[in-house]
């Protein structure tokens, strides 16, 4: 194998990959014609992206994903020429030369799953950024690892939680089929960043997968079932709060410094206001007091400021709707004008100290 290629766009996709695969994993490099395919798999996971090339010499070979990558971001040139020398692929710049070795070429990877539905790819990203900040990192139940995906009428919902919030958005589709399947959070993320223009949609038995011009990956799926936002009480509203979610966030933020080591603060609801208030032994105590539209009863619930800081970034730059229901139920956030994305996050309050 004897290619040249632009070592941003080569770059590019080779860190795509290298961030979805297991941090040993090998990446196949296809040149032909049609330029430079990077792709590899590991287990039920298999990722593809295509690179602009020109191929002096058809062939492929397999290499390690993370020199490659390393390598390939510190390199300050527009072209570099990968050719293949006995046991190891060369990367040759004018006044450097890195050589990796080449890797058994063992492994199929899997066929990717019929296509269902197709969606923007820029409000699916966007959608992803709040939704996957839900899920949690590390858990023995990977079903709050992972974002619920349906698909059905021309409408698609996203749904995560960590238990103790939840966020689903909701955005067009065009659907030609149903689809209700649990993904990795991490990994619709980082698709969701690489991915331009329209991005369809494929599922089939077992098996979840995105596409767009130049990239596609593909996943096993779980039980999806459990997550779902059905399962949360929202019925008991009896107070509602409208205001500037980015005021909200920058007191949050100020009075957040003087929280005990939860980090909880209390918002309490007057006429016409919200007052932010936290108290720690050590560093003192804060209160700030912001203007709100406000309906209903009067109440006092506390939150965890980093959750609460999550829910409003949601929202920036616009005004959001808190509905606040009585006792340890959940406090919904909405956007008072809501765009493509439908967004409603569900946050958790916290018994105060």
């Amino acid at each position: 194998m004897d290619v040249t290629a632009p070592a941003r766009h080569l770059s590019t996709a080779v860190t795509a990959a290298a961030r979805l695969l297991p941090a040993r994993a090998g990446l196949r490099l296809r040149a032909g014609a049609e330029g430079l395919t990077v792709s590899g798999s590991a287990s039920d996971l298999a990722v593809r992206f295509a690179c602009p090339a020109t191929a002096h010499t058809d062939g492929e070979v397999v290499v390690p994903a993370a020199p490659l990558a390393e390598t390939l971001k510190m390199l300050d040139t527009e072209l570099v020429r990968l050719v293949v020398e006995g046991t190891r692929l060369a990367l040759r710049l004018d006044t450097a030369r890195f050589a990796l070795p080449l890797l058994s070429g063992e492994g199929v990877e899997p066929n990717q799953p019929p296509r269902l539905s197709e969606v923007d790819g820029a409000l699916l990203a966007s959608a992803l950024r709040t939704v996957a900040g839900t899920a949690a990192k590390d858990d023995p139940l990977p079903l709050f690892t992972g974002v619920r995906v349906q698909a059905s009428a021309g409408e698609l919902r996203l749904t995560g939680s960590d238990r103790y919030r939840m966020a689903v958005a909701r955005l067009p589709v065009t659907s030609a089929g149903e689809l209700d399947v649990l993904v990795p959070a991490s990994l619709l993320t980082e698709a969701a960043r690489q991915s331009r223009g329209a991005v369809g949609l494929h599922s089939g038995p077992g098996g979840f997968g995105l596409s767009w011009a130049g990239g596609m990956v593909t996943t096993a799926v779980l039980d999806a079932g459990f997550l779902s936002e059905d399962a949360i009480s929202s019925g008991k509203v009896d107070t509602t709060v409208s205001l500037d979610a980015d005021a909200l966030a920058a007191a949050v933020r100020r009075v957040g410094v003087y929280a005990e080591d939860r980090r909880v603060l209390t918002v309490e609801v007057g006429d016409a206001q919200v007052r932010l208030a936290s108290a720690r032994q050590d560093a003192g105590e804060a209160e700030e007091t912001l203007k709100a539209d406000v309906s209903g009863g009067r109440t006092s619930p506390s939150f965890q400021a980093r959750y609460l800081l999550d829910a409003l970034s949601a929202f920036a730059g616009e005004r959001v709707v808190l509905s606040i229901q009585p006792g340890l139920r959940a406090c919904v956030l909405r956007s008072a004008n809501p765009g493509e994305v439908e967004l409603t996050y569900y946050l958790m309050p916290m018994l105060p100290r």
